[in-house]
């Protein structure tokens, strides 16, 4: 039973769940009677209480507690099913056992309530570390693309006389790359609002995977001195998935494989069909990734240290997402011979030319 859930329960639903588990377990006792003591039901009944007091509120703990001394009193303390006792040492045992109960529950709740306390105030904290962390980093990723785009729009309006052709179409080509990276960090930050609130839904359709790779490689505007190969797969079927979000996987993918290998490696994808999946996989012989940090790639906000500024951590989380809603996964492992490969995996349904023709 999930603590944080039974929490959630209407107070009706947790009255209810509290007496069945001290009914219960006073009827396990009644029946073992022969075996245990009363003064080990006592005990037993008391585990009882305090694992209701780490689930409920406290109204039906406290309820629990009296009911379970009333049972313990009535079916267990001699003279059993009378609550009249002739002990005083068993008087005073189930005076302290009530005591016991209800001072459990009350410190319980009080624990409880102190540690939501202090997990509210660590996950505000983190929030809050997280949000800084995003925007010095769009503070750098969206102002250097926004200072590129004013600086070359102002040279060209105040000295295109001046200027030569060759220089203006370099400030024109300055301007279309700091707008794409403009917008691809826009992009990320729309989708990552999307999976956040829950708004993504998948588009399926029949898709051709190579041709999509390829439509991928010949979309990349930033410009990179890495060499990237793709040898189509002519045994693949089509696969059905949502196209726009598997582009945006294997556009995040190439950008961080060509933001973070030195220049002159060799970035390979390779698709194929394993199991009724459709796996796809982005490798390089770069510098590959230290072991400790290959379970941080894909946490939001987050850089490997000591690489180079620029980027806002969500690339990676981006691709985790829509693989996720996919219900596909995705991960990252160092290659024996250097570099770094990321698998992405997914089910999708396949067919082949021929018979989505038929269809």
């Amino acid at each position: 039973m999930n603590l944080v859930n039974t929490r959630k329960y209407s107070i009706l639903i947790q009255y209810l769940i509290s007496i069945v588990l001290v009914l219960l377990t006073s009827i396990a006792c009644y029946f073992s009677s022969h075996f245990i003591g009363y003064k080990t039901v006592a005990l037993i009944l008391l585990v009882t209480v305090s694992i209701v007091a780490m689930l409920f509120d406290i109204l039906p703990v406290l309820s629990a507690a009296v009911l379970s001394a009333l049972i313990w009193n009535f079916f267990f303390i001699p003279p059993i099913l009378t609550f009249h006792i002739d002990n005083t040492e068993d008087l005073l045992m189930f005076l302290l056992y009530f005591f016991i109960a209800l001072v459990n529950a009350v410190l319980s709740f009080k624990i409880r309530k102190e540690e939501t306390k202090a997990r509210d105030k660590e996950e505000k904290e983190n929030t809050i570390k997280l949000y800084n962390t995003l925007l010095n980093s769009l503070s750098h990723e969206l102002r250097t693309p926004i200072s590129t785009i004013i600086g070359a729009v102002d040279t060209l309006k105040e000295n295109k006389e001046k200027i030569s052709t060759n220089n203006q179409n370099e400030l024109l080509n300055q301007i279309d790359i700091a707008s794409t990276r403009l917008n691809r960090q826009v992009e990320n930050l729309l989708n990552m609002s999307r999976l956040e609130t829950g708004m993504l839904k998948l588009n399926l359709d029949w898709c051709d995977t190579n041709e999509l790779i390829n439509s991928v490689i010949q979309k990349l505007s930033l410009p990179y001195k890495q060499t990237i190969t793709f040898e189509p797969n002519e045994n693949l079927p089509l696969f059905k998935f949502d196209r726009g979000l598997i582009e945006q996987v294997l556009q995040n993918l190439l950008h961080n494989a060509i933001n973070y290998t030195p220049d002159n490696t060799i970035i390979e994808i390779v698709a194929s069909q394993q199991l009724g999946n459709c796996v796809i996989s982005v490798s390089d012989n770069g510098k590959g990734i230290p072991e400790p940090e290959i379970k941080y790639l894909f946490d939001k906000f987050y850089r490997l240290p000591q690489t180079k500024t620029g980027g806002s951590g969500l690339g990676l989380s981006i691709v985790k997402g829509f693989i996720e809603a996919h219900n596909g996964n995705v991960k990252a492992e160092n290659n024996t011979t250097g570099g770094v490969t990321f698998i992405v995996e997914f089910p999708a349904e396949a067919s082949y030319l021929n018979n989505l023709k038929n269809e």
